[in-house]
């Protein structure tokens, strides 16, 4: 079964955040009205169920091939993806000034997890684009802009992220690619990159490889790393010394070539300042893991819409207080109606998560108050690798869960249900592995201020939420707890920092659980009666936020046992 786009729970979702009366107050989208964003979402769709999602099940079983360092992307691919750019779709949220669409980000996230949940192999050409665009944009020198920034915006040259070297996975300090300035302001960059998404490939003539290096002289470790970007065909027309030695044989995804590139004094241009390499690339990391975190959603959601039709055919048995003389429909079964529900509920509260993110980015963007963009980008920081591990980690466990409802049926590839387990597996290894996330978010965010920002956006949460209400109250509660605990990890750690790094997963989840709270009371406040909503609603409580009490002892016992271990 192919994925469809269900256009009216985004508008939903985004009537609950009031993403359009936010967006109007920003001069770039004044003119961005509900009708215009709802044809947006409409055409979206209508392209992801009508182009994308019927390669899905081929691209899989053909994958990509290898010759000589040429990449052949499977049949269907090099058509659709032009058909997706001359629709200017890709990075949809560029400025308009250089070739984009202008338009909110919040509206490019929901096409990438429909992108994702159609065909994530056809969706990781075109998902760095938007995190290359904006590196260069804000790090690029005026040459470069003119040379390459049009052609990124628009999606007429695809883009690649080169981190990684078999040496180096998440100790970027590692790195060894190095670069030479040549007399022209040039340089010439010799190393080896693995894991490179879209590395090599037919879908565009040119590919603009953006390399973390390493210039002469410089100091070791992270802070010696400089970004350079290197086309795979010169501004001449002559192709560059960028090479890809082969393709990866990968658990999924066969459908994007993985690549293991080797530049032997590629020409290439310094972008931003020289030892500042993680610092422009970071900002392309950022963006990334928000569509990896979408990533999670959309994979889970078609896994989910699989199950779900699957469940409504399917007869077994008779469930409990069936009286009809068929087998029920296994849909009629608890244990499968509480499958269903469960991930419907991670699926709808997280999506509401991702896409106020998208809105912060927004606002973070275009706002003219200081403080409005203050708010947003603090936001966007501390709850960007939360959404990245959660939505991940969901992706893949409730992708298991939906196939469980298949039964063996679920194991073998007639269904397709085995594949989106296999997709999303990843999700939860790139752009930082979950832990580093976990890290991310308590070692090098909460703690240096003592917790301070994250109490604050916590607050801010709290006062959007309404406590005469059962399940505002409920949230309220859970976002006060969490508050608690952080400041009681924060002086722990003072006394012992290795602790911080033991409960990081667990304080990230706590906060995961905490914000789906919220974001469910957000949805009830303003859902409609009728199974739709009620019924993931109810799941959360019963078999989500439970964990939530389970997470907060773990990490506050942890936390306790370092005051007695001091006081002793």
């Amino acid at each position: 079964m192919d994925y469809r786009p269900r256009p009216d729970d985004i508008r939903f979702l985004l009537g609950v955040l009031g993403a359009g009366d936010q967006l109007r107050t920003l001069p770039a989208f004044a003119e961005v009205d509900d009708a215009l964003a709802g044809q947006v979402l409409d055409e979206a769709g209508k392209f992801v169920a009508d182009v994308i999602a019927p390669l899905n099940r081929s691209g899989d079983e053909i994958g990509c091939s290898f010759e000589a360092g040429t990449v052949t992307t499977p049949p269907g691919f090099r058509d659709a993806y032009q058909a997706f750019q001359q629709a200017g779709w890709p990075a949809l949220s560029a400025d308009q000034a250089h070739g984009g669409q202008g338009l909110p980000a919040v509206l490019e996230a929901v096409l990438y997890e429909w992108l994702s949940a159609a065909n994530q192999g056809f969706t990781m050409a075109p998902g760095l684009l938007h995190g290359a665009y904006d590196c260069l944009k804000h790090h690029g020198s005026p040459e470069l802009k003119a040379a390459y920034l049009h052609e990124i915006a628009t999606g007429q040259w695809l883009a690649t992220m080169c981190l990684t070297e078999a040496h180096a996975g998440s100790d970027l300090g590692l790195v060894r690619t190095r670069a030479v300035p040549q007399a022209d302001g040039s340089l010439r960059v010799s190393g080896s990159k693995i894991f490179i998404s879209g590395g090599e490939h037919d879908l565009t003539d040119n590919i603009v490889h953006l390399v973390l290096c390493r210039l002469p002289d410089a100091p070791p470790g992270p802070k010696g790393l400089s970004l350079a970007l290197v086309p795979k065909q010169l501004p001449n027309g002559q192709r560059n010394a960028a090479f890809c030695d082969r393709i990866e044989d990968k658990m999924g995804l066969h459908a994007s070539p993985t690549c293991a590139m080797r530049f032997e004094d590629a020409q290439g241009w310094l972008v931003g300042e020289p030892g500042r390499g993680l610092h422009a690339m970071f900002v392309m990391m950022n963006s990334a893991r928000l569509h990896v975190a979408l990533q999670g959603i959309g994979l889970l959601d078609a896994a989910w819409q699989k199950a779900d039709a699957y469940a409504a055919e399917r007869r077994q048995m008779k469930a409990p207080g069936h009286t009809g003389a068929e087998p029920s429909l296994i849909a009629e079964h608890p244990a499968i109606a509480r499958i269903l529900a469960t991930q419907r509920a991670w699926i709808d509260g997280a999506r509401l998560l991702a896409y106020r993110t998208g809105l912060m980015l927004d606002v973070a963007r275009h706002d003219a108050n200081p403080k409005a963009r203050a708010s947003a980008q603090r936001w966007c920081a501390l709850v960007t690798p939360v959404l990245k591990a959660a939505c991940t980690q969901q992706g893949f466990d409730g992708a298991s869960a939906c196939l469980q409802v298949f039964g063996g049926h679920g194991y073998v590839r007639e269904w397709g249900i085995e594949q989106n387990l296999r997709d999303v597996r990843v999700a939860m290894v790139y752009e930082g592995t979950n832990e580093i996330q976990a890290i991310d978010l308590l070692v090098r965010k909460v703690l240096p201020d003592g917790g301070a920002d994250f109490s604050a956006m916590l607050v801010e949460l709290r006062s959007e939420l309404d406590a005469s209400r059962d399940h505002d109250a409920d949230a309220q509660r859970r976002l006060a707890q969490l508050r608690y605990l952080a400041t009681g990890v924060a002086l722990a750690a003072k006394a012992q920092p290795a602790l911080a790094y033991e409960v990081a997963d667990d304080f990230l989840r706590v906060t995961a659980l905490a914000l789906l709270a919220w974001s469910w009371a957000r949805i009830e406040a303003k859902a409609p009666d009728g199974a739709r909503w009620a019924q993931p609603a109810a799941a959360l409580r019963r078999w989500v936020l439970p964990e939530f009490d389970m997470r907060l002892a773990m990490v506050k016992r942890a936390s306790e046992a370092v005051a007695l271990a001091g006081a002793a």
